[in-house]
């Protein structure tokens, strides 16, 4: 993996650490992706215009944004599900981490992508560490499997739109891409979120700053993948992605009062070691 990858990454990583936060301590879960999704299509469409201006727009690229718009509805859907029925500590690895270890078989199927022994080294790490991250919780087994079955529903679903969007990217300039992939995420989320009569209407009165700032943060976050995807293999991209569970460690312990640091992060260190393998493989 190139060094401008592993550092667009990385940063990514942190934003999505912060995002998922902030949208934990929201009050309706979809009906706030929702919003979240919209707000990015907002703040990414006047770059997205300008570059399909310039540039057009190819038709070879509509059927992986019909795909990538479908298959983040899911996710926001399922994301909102997994925080609504589990502990974020609990549900953000197992969400994040699962699709490391499928993303490698399915490009390799699909991309005829070949993962280095160092690679897979790393990938075998970082799920390693994901493990350890969920006994480091501390958490009793049922408030684990409260959350479980989304989060693992998601984080398939992360893996899927990984490659789409791995081959998306390769179609089509990566600012319009994802300008085009919220705008259809949030009209896909409002029939779910008016099923809450006033739904859309009462989060947004309470957290037009979160809102904003979660719409703009995760719109950045993805586009900074999208192009790290023209850089480097999807499977190294989306296993350096989990950098973001020690930082989602940390956030957990210290901003939402999780606790158990320590053994927190040192689960996370065994995903860093991870990291460093996939980030160093060639």
């Amino acid at each position: 993996m190139t060094g401008p990858a592993l550092a667009l990454v990385v940063a990514a990583a942190g934003l999505h650490a912060l995002w998922n936060a902030l949208a934990k301590r929201s009050g309706d879960l979809v009906a706030f992706f929702c919003l979240t999704s919209a707000v990015a299509a907002l703040v990414l469409a006047a770059p997205a215009a300008w570059i399909i201006a310039r540039d057009g727009l190819r038709a070879a690229g509509a059927p992986f944004i019909v795909a990538t718009v479908a298959l983040h509805a899911l996710y926001f859907y399922g994301l909102a599900r997994s925080y609504g029925s589990g502990a974020y500590s609990a549900v953000y690895p197992v969400a994040r981490g699962l699709g490391v270890a499928l993303v490698p078989v399915i490009a390799f199927a699909a991309l005829d992508e070949r993962v280095s022994s160092v690679g897979a080294l790393g990938i075998g790490l970082v799920a390693g560490g994901i493990v350890a991250v969920q006994f480091a919780t501390g958490a009793p087994p049922s408030a684990l499997a409260a959350g479980l079955g989304w989060a693992a529903a998601t984080s398939v679903v992360i893996a899927g739109y990984s490659l789409v969007d791995k081959a998306g990217v390769a179609r089509i300039h990566p600012v319009p891409y994802i300008a085009l992939m919220e705008a259809g995420t949030a009209v896909c989320l409002q029939p779910a979120a008016r099923r809450r009569v006033g739904a859309l209407d009462r989060e947004w009165r309470a957290r037009p700053h979160s809102i904003v700032a979660v719409g703009a943060m995760s719109a950045l976050a993805y586009l900074l993948v999208l192009f790290a995807f023209q850089l480097s293999k999807a499977a190294y991209v989306v296993a350096s992605r989990e950098l973001s569970i020690p930082f989602s460690a940390v956030i957990g312990s210290l901003w939402l009062g999780e606790g158990r640091l320590g053994p927190r992060l040192a689960a996370a260190s065994v995903i860093l070691a991870g990291v460093l393998c996939v980030a160093f493989a060639r």
